[in-house]
């Protein structure tokens, strides 16, 4: 610890009274932190910082309350997320059970909307919402034959559009599938209405101009408002490009920065579907930006949605013969893992299925072969939802870390066991307690808009892992984590992994001074009420950003 003393100049601080969870190494517990401007200088025994901090400081009192360091989400979607969020209406499982109930609704919103409007939905599963596989020609065309219907699945990677939204796009019978996507046809041959991959999807989408009003910027910053009052300082896109289909996006990132209303940290990774020569055209380089905004690494995708029956699988899904979609083959796949290791990239490379994570472990072979270590190059996967013993051994070899979307046990565990996979193969799913085991890093995230970005809720999933439509049942109970443990996966670990741990993700000398203030100190409380705790208070950059009780003094 700096003992030399503290400048003079800018508001500083002094906490006490409360738990402090450091989240360090060691996850040392202090009776106090001092914070000067935007930054800790002092963590520790009250005495000892008291003497680093001399008079002068405004003291505030923790009245038993916890604070540990701001949330990370390693994995959102903030840019694309924002607009979606702004443009669709949600008709996922939180508010609809049933097929029958979202396409009622669908057909209320279309008898309402003006002529040729377009009906924008979100959310939708079907895995989870019964009744039908997908939705069709057949379904949409009887929710209105005149406004252009499109519908996102809950996964992101598949979307459901009615004939006049196909035809607003120019897309007829002889349209072709993109490399690594699917505009899905039935057993004549003729097209359904269903969409495998953004690639297909976004050829439809692109055509509706109901975003033509919609400032980014504003979205943007409107979605991350709300997501202090959850405890988030840092936030990540990991889609850069599929906005507007060009590097444009980063101006919009850079603009939000730029307004002085954007108060959570973003950390980018250019999407694969522009192409490197295209990024690299731009100017893009990895840590392009500051301590707000960054380029933190390079995002390729080598499968779909496990639960949209897209993920690549060895072994057919439940009772089909479908093992699901390369979205990059295998050979595309090493080639760009390894020209952008090899200058000087991180990767994000998302697999869902065991076959898709096997092709993301064969790529890191390629890497280190060509002379990088993929440990270096801080390759994970993302998701990475089903996961063998030999392949939990070859990511320990190679240096390769997990992110867990944690929500698929909670959310989709019933489905997974009984739709998706059978009962023994759903017991792979996210498997955080033996990833730990092999000395492996992790992280837990939203990847909204599949889930919300709650953390304290993913610390609970982790923890529990109890299923949301059978709450007693749990999802491979030897997977389950400590506390400590999924604390760590939504603060230091997810800021390993997005390149900035020497800045946050612990409340550490030097570092920025982002953290939460909760009620309860969650390795406390009931673990299924881990969720329920609040978060009192969000500071990031030594200013209060979030009150839930009053507000503290400001920096600004």
């Amino acid at each position: 610890m700096d003992t030399s003393g503290i400048p003079e100049g800018e508001q500083l601080y002094l906490f006490t009274g409360g738990t402090i969870l450091t989240v360090d190494r060691a996850f040392s517990i202090a009776e106090a932190i001092a914070v000067q401007g935007n930054r800790i200088v002092a963590v520790g025994e009250e005495a000892t910082v008291r003497d680093i901090v001399g008079v002068g400081a405004t003291e505030i009192d923790l009245a038993g309350r916890t604070m540990l360091p701001g949330f990370v989400d390693a994995h959102t979607h903030v840019l694309t997320g924002s607009m979606v969020a702004a443009l669709m209406e949600y008709v996922g499982m939180a508010r609809f059970a049933t097929v029958r109930q979202v396409l009622d609704h669908l057909t209320d919103m279309a008898s309402r909307a003006p002529e040729g409007k377009w009906i924008l939905a979100r959310n939708f599963d079907p895995a989870v919402q019964p009744d039908l596989a997908a939705l069709t020609f057949a379904e949409l065309d009887a929710v209105s034959t005149t406004h252009p219907v499109f519908i996102l699945n809950a996964s992101g990677h598949i979307a459901y559009a009615n004939s006049a939204a196909f035809a607003a796009a120019g897309i007829g019978e002889d349209v072709e599938d993109p490399e690594g996507a699917e505009f899905v046809r039935d057993a004549d041959g003729k097209l359904t209405g269903t969409m495998k991959n953004g690639v297909a999807y976004n050829q439809v989408l692109g055509k509706c101009d109901a975003a033509a009003g919609l400032n980014p910027v504003d979205a943007l910053i409107d979605l991350l408002e709300g997501w202090r009052q959850v405890g988030l300082t840092t936030v990540s896109e990991l889609g850069l490009g599929t906005l507007s289909h060009t590097p444009d996006d980063l101006t919009v990132l850079t603009q939000a920065a730029g307004t002085g209303k954007l108060n959570t940290r973003i950390r980018a990774y250019p999407f694969y579907t522009l192409g490197t020569d295209t990024w690299d055209a731009a100017g893009v380089r990895p840590g392009d930006g500051d301590a707000l905004v960054r380029i933190a690494g390079y995002k390729l995708v080598a499968d779909g949605s496990n639960q949209g029956f897209t993920g690549l699988q060895r072994e057919p899904y439940l009772n089909t013969d479908n093992y699901g979609i390369a979205y990059m083959e295998p050979k595309v796949l090493a080639a760009e893992a390894v020209d952008r290791a090899s200058k000087g990239w991180s990767l994000a490379i998302h697999g869902n299925g065991d076959a898709g994570i096997d092709n993301i472990l064969d790529a890191c072979d390629a890497i280190r072969d060509a002379g990088v270590e993929p440990g270096a190059a801080r390759v994970r996967i993302e998701h990475c939802s089903i996961l063998h013993d030999e392949q939990i051994t070859r990511m320990k070899d190679l240096g390769v870390s997990a992110s867990f979307l944690i929500g698929h046990v909670h959310y989709w565990g019933i489905a997974m066991r009984d739709t998706v996979f059978g009962a023994q193969k759903a017991l792979l799913l996210d498997r955080c307690r033996s990833v730990e085991a092999a000395g492996i890093g992790f992280t837990l995230h939203s990847d909204f808009m599949v889930t919300d970005p709650r953390p304290l809720h993913m610390i609970e999933m982790a923890v529990t892992r109890r299923t949301w439509k059978e709450p007693d049942y749990v999802l491979a109970p030897e997977e389950r984590i400590s506390v400590e443990s999924a604390i760590r996966a939504v603060t230091s670990e997810a800021a390993w992994q997005l390149s900035s741990e020497h800045e946050v993700g612990s409340l550490e000398v030097g570092k920025y001074a982002d953290f939460v203030i909760l009620d309860q100190d969650p390795r406390a409380c009931p673990p299924d009420q881990i969720k329920d705790i609040t978060v009192l208070e969000t500071w990031m950059n030594g200013s209060q950003v979030y009150s839930g009780i009053h507000p503290r003094p400001s920096t600004s």
